[in-house]
């Protein structure tokens, strides 16, 4: 498998979905790859189980990267946990499942990385404080950044947590955007392709982090630092 690249720049690198160009993505093989490295952040996508649990996994399926047909969230933890994955060579291993949250809050914690957790879909505010309390038990919640793209997660997350770092997800900036971010107190992590100088100015003017996404490429990244984003979220660039 083909080693990192680095971008030799001050921008905090945030390992997407885990070292995911090296592992197979949001599982424990690719959290301890990026641990091993120089990222800042491990980010990771975590879900609501049918029977009020939590698991990593990014899709709503199961079926991309086990093979098996269904709904995440209509499937109950054990069943999702005994799946096995495929590794980025198409091979079968045995040490590839589903992490539970409490398992990657520990890697993240074992190698001192930012944990960067993504609230997939929209939750409820008792499954949003359960998620807050696992975190908080393990002594990681001032070490972990909240990212979604459902706001009213973020709004709960805010009124429970009023000085934790937040960042609100968008593919595309528009009139409402900055508005938003400061009358909730969010950072920005935005789709690479949709930042500019003029929107990460504006950011930091009021006070606000900026996060570009997914950047593989490293000149891009090169732009992108250059440009003063506070953070890259990458699959591989290191």
């Amino acid at each position: 498998m083909r080693d990192t690249v680095k971008l030799h720049t001050p921008v905090k690198m945030i390992a997407h979905r885990g070292l995911s160009g090296l592992e197979r993505e949001n599982t424990a093989a690719a959290f301890i790859a990026a641990g091993q490295r120089s990222y800042y952040g491990i980010e990771a996508d975590v879900h609501r189980t049918a029977d009020g649990k939590f698991i990593i996994i990014h899709d709503d399926s199961p079926a991309r990267v086990a093979g098996v047909k269904g709904t995440v969230e209509e499937m109950t933890f054990d069943a999702l946990r005994c799946m096995r994955l495929r590794d980025l060579a198409n091979t079968p291993r045995e040490d590839l499942a589903l992490p539970s949250l409490e398992e990657y809050v520990r890697i993240c914690k074992e190698y001192d990385k930012q944990s960067v957790l993504e609230l997939k879909n929209h939750m409820d505010p008792q499954d949003i404080r359960a998620i807050i309390n696992i975190i908080r038990a393990d002594g990681w919640l001032e070490r972990t950044t909240f990212i979604s793209f459902d706001l009213p997660n973020l709004i709960c997350l805010r009124d429970l947590l009023p000085q934790q770092s937040l960042q609100f997800l968008t593919k595309e900036q528009n009139k409402k955007l900055l508005p938003l971010l400061v009358e909730y107190r969010l950072d920005l992590d935005i789709k690479f392709t949709a930042l500019n100088a003029k929107l990460v100015d504006a950011c930091h003017n009021n006070g606000l982090l900026v996060n570009a996404w997914t950047v593989d490429n490293p000149e891009q990244g090169r732009k992108l630092a250059a440009l003063g984003v506070d953070f890259v979220t990458s699959n591989i660039l290191e």
